[in-house]
C-alpha cells in the first residue's frame, strides 16, 4: 500500500508532500472488579498524507492532510491525493521551505510491551482495597508504535517505541452515598510505584471527598498544586516559547529575555528532552521528521531558546527547531512540606481546570480541596478559582522533588499565591 501511495503521489503534481505511516501492535484487556471480561491482540495501522502547493508566483504555500485506508485501491488514492491538492491550492501562507534529510535506519526505544502488560495486570491486582473503597473497573492497553515518516524532500525515518494506556475507575462509599472517581493514564511502559501511588492517591480522595464541607468564601488564598492539574501551569511557560506564538505575538518571550519581571519566587529551568523513562513519547523523530534532542528552553528564568513547527520557527528566521515530545521542570527550592506551610488551599481535583496559552487566564471548578487553616485539615468542594498567570508567575514557588505524567517531569508541589477564589459559603453565613 505505501509503495502505492508513494507513486500516486510523485505522480500528483504536488509541490512538496508527506506520509506518515503509524502502526501499532499489542493487547488490551477489559477487567470489571478484578475479573476479566474480555481480552485482544491488536494490529492496526494509520497512514497520513499531506500536500503541498505552492501559487503560480511562489509567494504562497498552502497545506492540506487527511488519512488514508491501508486498503484504499490505487483510485481511490488519487481521489484524495486530488482533493487534497484542491483545498491547499486555496491557502495562502507565506512560502517557507520543508525539511530535507536522507533515509536512516529505526531507532528503537527499548521494551517489551508482553512484559508491560504482565506488569500493569500485576500492580492493579495488588491495591489495597477496603469495603469502602475499590476498584469498579478498568482497562489496560499496551502497544509498541513504529511511525515511519517519508516526504518529497527526502527524509525517511522510523521510530519505534512503546504506548501504554490504563482506564481506571474507583469507587467510594459510606453508608448513605456512593461515588465514581475516573483515571485515565497515558505512558510508555508501565511504572509499578507511580502507578499504585496514583490510585492508592484516588481511593483516599474518594474517600474524603464523602465527607466534604463547602468551601468557604475566602477572597484570595495561596493554593497548592500536588496532582496533574499543574501540568497546565506548566504548559503555560512551554507554549511561551513556541514559535508560532512569538510569530503571532501572543508571547514576547524572546531569547535573553527572563520570563517574569522583578520575580521574588523560583526561577525555573524548562527543558525539552530525547527521553524519559516510560514516556509514551519516546520517539526519536516529531511529526515533521527532525530529530528530537535535548534542548534547555528556559534557564534559570531567562529564555535560552525556542522550539516549534517547521514554518513558523522559519518564519521567525530559526532554522533548528523541532517540535517537543517530553518536558522536564527543574529549579523549585523548597522541599514539599515546606511549600505547605501556614494558610492554603490544596486542590486535588477539578471538575475542569485550564491555564489559557493565550493570555495565561486560569480557571478551574473545585471537585475536592484541603483546606489547611489554624493548625487544621478540613476537605471541601464547590467553588472555583480564577486570575493570571502573569500575575502569579512572579512569585511562583516548586518543590525540588519532581513527579512524572507520562512525558511530562514536574515539580511534585506547587504553590501559587494570592489567587483569586470563588466560595461556596457567604460571608455572614
Amino acid at each position: 500500500m505505501l509503495d502505492m501511495l508513494l507513486d500516486v503521489l510523485k505522480a500528483s503534481g504536488a509541490s512538496a508532500w508527506e506520509v506518515t505511516d503509524l502502526q501499532e501492535t499489542g493487547w488490551e484487556f477489559y477487567f470489571i472488579r478484578h475479573r476479566l471480561d474480555q481480552n485482544r491482540a491488536k494490529k492496526v495501522e494509520h497512514i497520513t498524507v499531506k500536500v503541498y502547493q505552492k501559487s503560480e508566483d511562489g509567494q504562497f504555500l498552502g497545506s492540506a492532510s487527511g488519512e488514508i485506508p491501508p486498503t484504499a485501491s490505487r483510485a481511490e488514492a488519487e481521489k484524495l491525493v486530488g482533493d487534497l491538492l484542491l483545498s491547499a491550492s486555496f491557502v495562502r501562507n507565506p512560502a517557507y521551505s520543508l525539511r530535507s534529510g536522507s533515509r536512516e535506519e529505526p531507532r528503537r526505544s527499548a521494551a517489551d510491551v508482553r512484559d508491560s502488560a504482565a506488569r500493569f495486570i500485576r500492580t492493579l491486582n495488588s491495591l489495597l482495597e477496603t469495603p469502602e473503597s475499590d476498584l469498579n473497573s478498568y482497562e489496560i492497553f499496551t502497544s509498541e508504535v513504529t511511525r515511519r515518516f517519508v516526504t518529497s524532500e527526502g527524509i525517511d525515518v522510523t521510530s519505534v517505541y512503546p504506548s501504554s494506556m490504563v482506564e481506571a475507575v474507583v469507587n467510594a462509599r459510606d453508608a448513605e452515598h456512593e461515588i465514581e472517581l475516573y483515571r485515565l493514564y497515558h505512558s510508555g511502559s508501565c511504572d509499578e510505584n507511580q502507578l499504585s501511588r496514583d490510585l492508592t492517591e484516588t481511593m483516599r480522595y474518594g474517600l474524603d471527598k464523602l465527607k466534604t464541607a463547602p468551601t468557604p468564601a475566602l477572597g484570595q488564598v495561596d493554593v497548592v498544586f500536588s496532582t496533574d492539574a499543574a501540568l497546565e501551569i506548566y504548559d503555560w511557560f512551554l507554549m511561551r516559547t513556541n514559535t508560532a506564538f512569538l510569530f503571532q505575538r501572543i508571547s514576547d518571550w524572546t531569547v535573553g529575555k527572563a520570563v517574569c519581571d522583578a520575580p521574588t519566587g523560583d526561577r525555573l529551568t524548562l527543558k525539552t528532552v530525547r527521553e524519559l523513562p516510560n514516556s509514551s513519547s519516546n520517539a526519536a523523530y516529531d511529526n515533521e521528521g527532525a530529530p528530537v534532542r535535548d534542548l534547555t528552553l528556559i534557564e534559570d528564568g531567562v529564555v535560552k531558546a525556542h522550539w516549534g513547527s517547521r514554518q513558523f520557527s522559519q518564519y521567525m528566521g530559526e532554522e533548528d527547531c523541532f517540535l517537543v515530545g517530553n518536558v522536564e521542570v527543574s529549579g523549585g527550592t523548597a522541599d514539599e512540606d515546606g511549600l505547605r506551610q501556614g494558610d492554603f488551599m490544596e486542590i486535588v481535583e477539578f471538575s475542569d481546570f485550564q491555564v489559557s496559552a493565550l493570555n495565561g487566564d486560569v480557571a478551574g471548578e473545585i471537585r475536592l480541596a484541603y483546606w489547611h487553616h489554624g493548625g487544621e485539615v478540613t476537605p471541601v468542594s464547590g467553588g472555583s478559582i480564577s486570575g493570571s498567570m502573569a500575575d502569579y508567575a512572579p512569585a511562583m514557588r516548586a518543590s525540588r522533588a519532581q513527579r512524572q505524567y507520562n512525558d511530562r517531569l514536574i515539580p511534585s508541589v506547587t504553590r501559587l499565591y494570592g489567587v483569586k477564589l470563588a466560595g461556596v459559603e457567604q460571608d455572614g453565613e
